[in-house]
């Protein structure tokens, strides 16, 4: 275990700079600049602005200095948001994304699994088809038209729950669902499928003629082997979760990486770009790695390679 971590650590590093790279690259080859808005301003202001930010600079010595920087934990500073650096507004804007993330990961899990417990074990019944019924909305409803129900239903009809910033706990909630809603159904219909298929071995039906109940059975035996193909996509969909939410965090005016991001590349923010991207990488290696890890402690025949 412990050199599958150096070994992580190691790609990791790897990976991230891979990344850096292609981004730095691409926010530099497409039409336009961090200042070309600002039509308004003389050129001289504008040069100096370049000089200031070095990008007054040829490319390759721009991509030295950025991993000079990069090297020493240093992102840079944004060319819109005066006086503040990435590190400053990721650290403000990330626990915001990372609770959204976390919380719909929550909701996804337990919905996703119960619903897809229920309509396996009552399969070809009402509740097997209401349960597939709402997984195909789930999947099929894009986040705007969900967050947009939900607002309706639960905050402008029966006003129990507020609409939007992110102030409370009750704040969190029809974000978290919003956000919740289409992985929740990816997993439903995965643990319907991995119940159906292990509910049919040999060893569930020797665990009945022992005397275990049905839900024991079900909890106890089926569930535990049913959930190992869904801790497989249980990282990616949680970098997902926490990095996706960027049409969530718009709808319902949360303070997270989403909305930066999005300003950042409307405004050519190079930096500030590079910086976000890092960090949704830096999440879906981490959240991979966990995943490995309780793979192999839900199934300890399974090995891991490096």
């Amino acid at each position: 275990m412990f050199w599958l971590i150096i070994k992580r650590i190691f790609s990791a590093l790897i990976v991230l700079w891979i990344v850096a790279t292609i981004t730095f690259v691409l926010v530099r080859i497409v039409p336009g600049g961090p200042f070309d808005a600002d039509k308004n301003l003389p050129p001289q202001i504008i040069a100096n602005l370049k000089a200031k930010y070095h990008l007054d600079k040829s490319v390759s010595e721009q991509y030295v200095l950025y991993l000079a920087r990069l090297a020493k934990g240093d992102l840079g500073v944004s060319y819109k948001y005066v006086n503040r650096s990435v590190n400053d507004i990721l650290k403000d804007a990330f626990p915001v994304s990372c609770q959204l993330g976390l919380l719909g990961l929550v909701f996804a899990i337990v919905f996703g699994i119960a619903l897809g417990t229920i309509a396996a074990v009552n399969r070809g019944s009402t509740l097997d088809t209401l349960a597939m019924i709402k997984v195909t909305l789930g999947i099929s409803l894009p986040s705007f038209v969900i967050g947009a129900l939900l607002i309706f239903v639960f905050g402008i009809q029966f006003k129990i729950l507020p609409v939007g910033l992110w102030e409370s706990p009750y704040h969190m909630i029809l974000p978290a669902l919003t956000l919740a809603a289409s992985p929740a159904a990816y997993l439903a219909r995965l643990t319907r499928s991995s119940i159906l298929e292990i509910i049919q071995k040999d060893w569930v039906r020797t665990a009945r003629c022992k005397g275990l109940s049905f839900w024991q059975t079900i909890i106890k035996h089926v569930l535990r082997n049913a959930l190992v193909p869904i801790v497989t996509v249980l990282g990616p969909l949680t970098a997902i979760l926490i990095t996706g939410s960027f049409v969530v965090e718009f709808i319902y005016a949360i303070p997270g990486m989403g909305r930066f991001f999005i300003t950042a590349v409307t405004n050519r923010d190079y930096d500030l770009i590079i910086g976000t991207t890092l960090v949704f990488g830096l999440i879906l290696i981490i959240a991979n790695t966990i995943v490995d890890i309780v793979y192999v402690m839900l199934n300890p025949k399974m090995q891991i390679e490096g």
